[in-house]
């Protein structure tokens, strides 16, 4: 993992994301804090909880962004999940526990990368020896026990057209010649014993337990030397690498570092409904998701992994209740509250123009691998900025994902002609941006179906 400052870690947040200062300093201190634990000492370093993190606020304005980017910065663990798929022991739905299970499935994940990169070299050089062996295969050993001589004469010769053939590779000249490639196959259970809902998790741990138990089945395959290449390199990378030391780092990875995003954490405050309707298992998610954040031990399949230093983010727009409906323990758990903003005009403008993958950038270079030059002037981005503000005043609040329907509805025609256009370079202006959108804003009916 990295070690970054708060300041760094705000300052690499500001490159993807406008504006919620205050969210991007809570999300850092949290992460830092980490870190400082870390230098304690072991007695103390238990006794150092994480203190997870409340951020209310409208959607689109960038909560999940920020947790998601802020996990990508720091290579953790990150999973994201919504509290309302979620539902109390006894009814139909997921287990609370499962969201532990999926974050230990991306620290595996993310841990197998990081020892397939580090083998890679030695993966790709064992791959190359092996196609060797399948250009030029070993010879019969008919040569009689005395005949020393004519035994090393004939490895000598061997050894001089593998190096040929070696050289020949490495330039590129065997590309399209054929080989042989064995493939292992997947041994599957005969039959899915389990149904869904909560005994979905038991299901896969009987998946892998048949895939230990009934051997694999093996085919061949020929192919040429430049498919065969990529399948060998990715055989040999499993052989180097030990599962159960990537198990093992996986678990302590997202034990130490993983963070958790509960979205619609909202949707699962508030009264009850008097035992009937969808409403019946909030109080029951919550006390579910007590301990888990709290802090207790989950069951997995790589071992038993605490979540006492997992790191939670809840977030929700709490439109129709307030983070105190939630029950007390709950509350307690969550003791840094952050509120985002809503965003205004200029926040509109700027997620056109600053970040790195903005989407008037990403517009133009989908339409760039059509040879199309795409300029957007900078009237024409406080247009659609203008629209977005005003379409989210006038219907629903979606925040910054406006934009996405008025990008699309703005660029539509010239993406449907891109291909066949002779015109390439193309410069979309303010004028332009309202003959698309006026009709559909002017009129309240159209705008709240389409834009």
């Amino acid at each position: 993992m990295r070690d970054l400052t708060p300041r760094e870690i705000v300052a690499e947040l500001d490159r993807d994301i406008v504006g919620q200062a205050d969210a991007k300093k809570a999300v850092a201190i949290a992460l830092r804090n980490r870190w400082r634990r870390r230098q304690l000492p072991e007695e103390l370093r238990a006794q150092v909880t994480p203190k997870n993190i409340m951020l209310i606020g409208p959607t689109g304005v960038g909560k999940t962004e920020i947790a998601r980017r802020l996990a990508q910065l720091v290579g953790a663990p990150f999973m994201k999940v919504e509290a309302t798929k979620y539902t109390e022991v006894g009814y139909y739905g997921r287990d609370v526990e499962s969201l532990i299970r999926d974050l230990v499935e991306a620290s595996i994940t993310l841990v197998k990368t990081g020892e397939k990169e580090r083998v890679s070299a030695e993966a790709a050089t064992r791959a190359e020896a092996r196609l060797l062996d399948m250009l030029l295969p070993s010879p019969p050993a008919s040569v009689a026990e005395g005949d020393l001589q004519a035994a090393d004469e004939a490895a000598e010769r061997r050894k001089r057209s593998r190096e040929k053939m070696k050289a020949r590779l490495e330039s590129g000249e065997l590309e399209d010649r054929e080989v042989e490639v064995t493939l292992p196959g997947k041994s599957v259970a005969p039959v899915s014993i389990f149904g869904a809902g909560n005994l979905e998790q038991m299901e896969m741990d009987l998946q892998g337990m048949f895939e230990k138990i009934v051997p694999k089945p093996f085919h061949t395959r020929a192919t040429t030397v430049r498919e065969a290449r990529p399948i060998l390199i990715a055989q040999e990378t499993e052989a180097l690498i030990d599962p159960e030391k990537i198990n093992t780092m996986a678990v302590a990875l997202a034990e130490e570092s993983g963070i958790v995003f509960l979205d619609e954490i909202d949707k699962i405050a508030g009264e009850e409904s008097g035992g009937r309707g969808p409403d019946v298992s909030r109080q029951g998610v919550q006390r579910d998701l007590l301990p888990i954040v709290e802090g207790t031990t989950v069951a997995t399949k790589y071992g038993p992994v605490k979540t006492d230093h997992v790191l939670f983010v809840a977030a929700g727009a709490f439109h129709r209740s307030k983070p105190s409906d939630l029950m007390p323990e709950l509350q307690g758990r969550f003791p840094i509250r952050v509120e985002l903003q809503d965003l205004n005009r200029e926040d509109f403008a700027r997620i056109l123009r600053e970040p790195r993958a903005s989407l008037v950038k990403q517009y133009q270079a989908l339409l760039g691998t059509e040879g199309l030059s795409l300029e957007f002037t900078s009237d024409s981005i406080d247009a659609m900025a203008d629209i977005a503000y005003s379409v989210n005043r006038s219907t629903q609040n979606i925040g910054a994902r406006r934009l996405h329907t008025i990008l699309e509805r703005v660029v539509e025609e010239i993406s449907f002609d891109a291909s066949d256009r002779q015109d390439k370079a193309v410069t979309i202006d303010a004028a332009y941006v309202r003959s698309r959108l006026d009709p559909l804003t002017k009129d309240e009916d159209l705008s709240r179906f389409i834009l």
